[in-house]
């Protein structure tokens, strides 16, 4: 009788799984024998990483709190106790801001481009786009705008003509998520090691977009929801976050949907949102204006001129009010100062 060969499965290197010398250089002597894990889930009592040999449970320390973490972060694990050690510095963190709540919520780490999905219908909605965006900038990551549902409208321009101008240099791309096309044109941002992460709100077609990255399919596929025809408002399908493999090479965080996405503690991410109007603010008679009213305002002068849209500033307005309201701010003096809850001041 022959005798049964069993494969160790193959395993894979820190490289592709998206460590970098960012990462490397953080590793301290006594640290090396650590093993150096990726997040993949985060639960309110639990946690799973991807390590060089597959999917981990990890133990967590005493007093250790999940909410600290956020998937796509790197740890250093005992291999023996599978213990985290310590989370490393991230590259980038993507965090919003939750109504009510005192710390912001995490959404990913470590994510080089950030997929903002919206639908080719109703749900288009460039002020809720344009938060995303801000969101991106101030994590420090690349966003691209993904057009998805692609295949049911008689023409593409329309919609990506409402999108292309939002920021400057951003990349918008069309998209039926349920064909291989989708990852095809996706391709430049999901190679080896790169990290990708979806956004957007429900039903616009993140999870399809996702199974499709993935090559997820059957029982291992993300379930799937439609937008509902009354309203154009998502279901929601995926619950938490998690970390996937990219087929050809990268990872891709799946999020829930979020219908909300409050500002706060964003103001580079704004102003880069904006740089039409942060360019032009240096320009203004006073040095602390609104742009609303005051004499010798060049923003205003542009939207006189034609060459600002009175209805991008009136937005921008409303986001650095909302971002204002949420940040905390420090006073005191200088070595003795204390956090000023976020909340209306003058």
């Amino acid at each position: 009788m022959g005798v049964t060969q069993h494969s160790e499965p193959a395993s894979i290197s820190l490289t592709a799984l998206g460590w970098s010398a960012f990462f490397d250089d953080q590793v301290q002597p006594d640290e090396m024998p650590l093993a150096r894990m990726r997040i993949a889930t985060v639960h309110r009592s639990r946690m799973s990483a991807i390590a060089q040999q597959g999917p981990v449970r990890l133990a967590l320390p005493p007093r250790a709190n999940t909410a600290d973490f956020a998937v796509g972060d790197w740890v250093l694990v005992d291999a023996d106790t599978r213990m985290v050690v310590r989370r490393l510095d991230r590259i980038a963190l993507l965090r919003r801001r939750v109504e009510g709540g005192r710390m912001p919520q995490l959404i990913a780490a470590n994510v080089d481009t950030l997929f903002i999905t919206t639908s080719c219908n109703d749900d288009l909605n460039p002020a809720r786009l344009e938060r995303y965006l801000a969101l991106a900038n101030e994590a420090g990551t690349n966003p691209v705008i993904v057009l998805t549902k692609a295949d049911q409208v008689a023409d593409i321009a329309p919609f990506r003509a409402q999108v292309a101008g939002l920021q400057r240099g951003l990349a918008v791309v069309a998209v039926n998520a349920t064909t291989p096309d989708a990852a095809t044109a996706l391709a430049p941002w999901c190679g080896e090691g790169q990290t990708v992460a979806l956004v957007g709100s429900s039903g616009v077609g993140k999870s399809s977009l996702l199974n499709t990255l993935a090559g997820k399919s059957g029982d291992d596929a993300q379930l799937t929801g439609s937008i509902r025809e009354a309203d154009a408002k998502g279901r929601h399908t995926t619950t938490s976050r998690s970390l996937h493999p990219v087929v050809g090479g990268g990872w891709v965080i799946d999020t829930p949907g979020m219908r909300t996405l409050h500002m706060g503690d964003s103001l580079a991410g704004l102003e880069q949102l904006f740089a039409e109007i942060t360019e032009l603010a240096p320009q203004c008679r006073f040095r602390d204006c609104t742009h609303d009213h005051e004499p010798g305002c060049a923003v205003q002068a542009a939207v006189a001129a034609g060459v600002l849209d009175a209805a991008r500033v009136a937005r921008w307005r409303k986001l650095q009010d909302e971002n204002r309201m949420n940040t905390p701010v420090q006073t005191g003096p200088r070595g003795n100062r204390s956090t000023k809850p976020a909340g209306k001041r003058r």
